[in-house]
């Protein structure tokens, strides 16, 4: 059985296809990238039309909608297939914003599916807990964003699946990426990351002092990471302002 976390990033994938098939390609990809609301536990679209339509995967109710200004039509993805989604979005499409959906990618995904692949509503616990980790990561960036004055998008990535921010600091010569990635080489557990940059390039970690919380890597991906199992907004905002401090001294 795969996991809801697996099955959340397969269902991700209907929304970045969206994105491709209904707007203007952007160099960055970033026509491809997510929003989430943390008050409804919603991953969402940009919006693909003058009357705001947006294709929304739904935390709570493990469920695809289709919204817009005028009309709200839902779909549960527990037992729903691949194609008998991919069929639904076209119909919405196509009625609701005049255009042809394709489940097509310029990227590399890590899975494959066809079209009998089912979801499977395992675990509501596990659902919870995904569900969590992403307010969790969104009031966090949040919060950075807020601190640093950085005023910055905070999107979701669906090829990778992280809560990411890219940004310059003000008045700094550091830029930096952050946020919140899902269980892989670096770290079996959803982790914080944070690397930082300075002419273009990775700034490597390995002169600089040891964190309080948290553990810089130099080996591949460069940077600082941090176990999110069992940590609280303030542990996120400590160790991300603490790791940037030491940037900021490069």
């Amino acid at each position: 059985m795969d996991t809801i976390e697996k099955q959340l990033h397969i269902a991700s994938q209907y929304l970045a296809a969206a994105g491709i098939s209904f707007l203007p390609k952007k160099e960055d990809d970033s026509h491809t990238n997510l929003g989430f609301n943390p008050e409804e536990a919603i991953l969402e679209t940009h919006s693909l039309s003058d009357a705001n339509d947006k294709l929304i995967l739904n935390y709570k109710n493990f469920s695809l909608e289709w919204r817009s200004d005028a009309v709200s039509k839902v779909i549960d993805l527990d037992g729903a297939t691949h194609k008998g989604l991919v069929e639904w979005i076209s119909s919405n499409s196509r009625e609701f914003i005049n255009k042809e959906y394709s489940y097509k990618f310029h990227y590399e995904l890590p899975y494959s599916i066809d079209d009998d692949f089912i979801f499977k509503l395992s675990d509501v616990e596990d659902l919870s807990e995904m569900m969590h980790l992403r307010i969790l990561a969104q009031f966090i960036l949040e919060r950075i964003d807020i601190h640093y004055n950085l005023n910055t998008s905070i999107r979701i990535w669906p090829h990778h699946f992280d809560t990411g921010i890219y940004s310059l600091i003000p008045d700094s010569h550091i830029t930096v990426g952050l946020g919140l990635a899902i269980p892989d080489s670096l770290c079996e557990n959803h982790y914080l990351y944070i690397t930082g940059y300075k002419g273009g390039q990775a700034i490597d970690p390995s002169g600089l002092e040891s964190l309080t919380i948290g553990d810089w890597k130099s080996n591949g991906f460069k940077g600082a990471i941090l176990d999110a199992r069992g940590i609280v907004e303030a542990d996120g905002v400590k160790f991300f302002k603490e790791v940037i401090s030491q940037l900021q001294a490069v």
